[in-house]
């Protein structure tokens, strides 16, 4: 999915500055995004004073959405760069085009998991014939220095592993959990997961000390380490955990995100992910001359032009713990 802000402020991420090294619960709340003409989306990450939890580094959650006498999502081809997408849904289907020639409609709980690397461009849309409710995740990993420059490719796995436990059905995204890892491919220790809790769950799920983490409410009511998170709403976790308490009043879905805290220091801008302003302006130029990523063919429309870079110089910064 692409950032459709046409005043794209730059991002300046990474760096242990920002890592709380030990339990916290710090509430997020999301900024409002229109993505196209029919879909609206709660934006979670980059956040006010929270720009990533391990690598990952966007997240929208959208819906549930009414689109039975809407087109839905409409996302024209846009570029991509340092970064892998991942594409989550609940509810609907999203039909993926891109520069590679993958053409993929992506379901409920099925992995969409597309690497930019070096350079890519893709579509999102709503089928043409399509379920009344469109509800989901999108969300962003930064891929680190030594494979940033990786080929492009998109994978498609339509079965996900699952751990069970009373109460809790955790379907694995990327990474690992209780031993059980996801086939989606992955260039940081990380981890995502989705948490279907049955109303009435009281569980603790285990986690990595070394990892920071943070959960997305999707649905339902539910309390996690003791404070209710609400549908669309963030609660970053810190590092230092080596279980997580979970309760549901009643049948309630969550998104668990962490990793290992990022260290590079980064700049993403608009949809690309660069160490420098001379890689990001060289994106923009290549974008817009029509070199470097690609043609998503097949879909009916033109490309999106990429918003003015800002007078002032992109530089990545934060402190080193």
């Amino acid at each position: 999915m692409s950032n459709l802000d046409r005043d794209a402020v730059p991002a300046l991420c990474g760096g242990r500055g920002f890592v709380v090294a030990e339990p916290v619960r710090e509430l997020l709340s999301p900024r409002r995004v229109k993505l196209g003409e029919s879909t609206e989306v709660r934006r979670l990450l980059p956040n006010l004073g929270r720009r990533m939890i391990g690598a990952w580094c966007f997240v929208d959650h959208y819906g549930p959405d009414d689109i039975a006498d809407e087109p839905g999502m409409q996302v024209p081809p846009h570029p991509h760069m340092g970064l892998q997408t991942v594409s989550w849904l609940h509810e609907g289907e999203v039909l993926h085009r891109d520069s590679t020639g993958s053409l993929q409609t992506i379901r409920p709980r099925e992995l969409g998991l597309m690497t930019s690397g070096r350079a890519i461009s893709h579509s999102e849309e709503s089928p043409e014939s399509h379920a009344r409710f469109l509800h989901g995740a999108q969300l962003w990993v930064a891929l680190p220095d030594s494979h940033r420059h990786t080929d492009p490719h998109f994978e498609h796995h339509a079965e996900l592993p699952l751990v069970t436990a009373p109460g809790v059905k955790a379907t694995l995204i990327l990474g690992t959990v209780d031993g059980t890892t996801s086939p989606g491919t992955t260039y940081s220790p990380i981890v995502g997961a989705d948490l279907a809790l049955t109303s009435g769950a009281d569980v603790r799920l285990p986690l990595e000390p070394d990892f920071e983490y943070a959960v997305l409410s999707m649905s339902g009511e539910a309390h996690v380490d003791g404070v209710p998170v609400l549908p669309g709403s963030m609660l970053y976790l810190g590092c230092g955990r080596t279980e997580l308490p979970l309760r549901a009043a009643s049948d309630a879905s969550l998104m668990l995100l962490g990793g290992e805290p990022f260290e590079e220091e980064l700049i993403m801008w608009w949809n690309f992910i660069g160490r420098s302003g001379e890689d990001i302006a060289q994106a923009r130029s290549d974008w817009m001359s029509g070199s470097r990523f690609g043609e998503v063919k097949g879909y009916d429309g033109g490309p999106l032009a990429a918003p003015e870079l800002p007078p002032g110089p992109l530089k990545p910064r934060g402190r080193v713990r």
